[in-house]
């Protein structure tokens, strides 16, 4: 079944870091929201980091914007039949180079796993921004302890 992307990018006019998925969960849909997914790590992850709350949606985007984050994924359709990254197929991807463009002020995209990544760089290598992929804050990427994943992303927030 082919899928459009579902939400609109979060981007603020002093948006730094561009955290980039790769498409949203089924629960993501479900819920009407990013990392929907209720053992996802993304939203603990920016809570602890920032002290801030990020229960609501409401929440989540005082966080980002606190924050400078930026929030989308790599995909704008494609093709699925689960939420496993795996499956993705026939991808059409976002215009990057366009938000980069209208958001100037952006000095790294991070990406929350490997196939974001991958995608990101058949497609836009030559873009001159600085790229970072994170561990994945999936409960489905279990070889790394949360601790683990939430002190990456602590030291590649703190630096930017």
């Amino acid at each position: 079944m082919r899928y459009e992307h579902p939400f609109e990018p979060i981007l603020f006019p002093d948006t730094k870091i561009l955290i980039l998925g790769t498409f949203p969960s089924l629960d993501s849909f479900k819920y009407d929201f990013y990392y929907a997914h209720k053992r996802n790590q993304f939203w603990k992850i920016l809570s602890e980091i920032y002290t801030m709350p990020a229960e609501t949606k409401a929440q989540r985007i005082t966080l980002l914007k606190h924050a400078k984050i930026g929030l989308y994924d790599i995909v704008a359709s494609c093709e699925r039949q689960n939420s496993s990254d795996a499956n993705l197929r026939n991808c059409t991807l976002t215009d990057i180079p366009a938000i980069l463009k209208q958001y100037p002020n952006i000095e790294l995209i991070a990406f929350t796993g490997k196939k974001a990544a991958e995608l990101y760089r058949r497609a836009y290598s030559d873009l001159p921004v600085r790229t970072i992929t994170l561990p994945s804050p999936s409960p489905a990427y279990a070889s790394m302890r949360y601790e683990e994943k939430r002190e990456i992303y602590r030291a590649v927030f703190q630096g930017v």
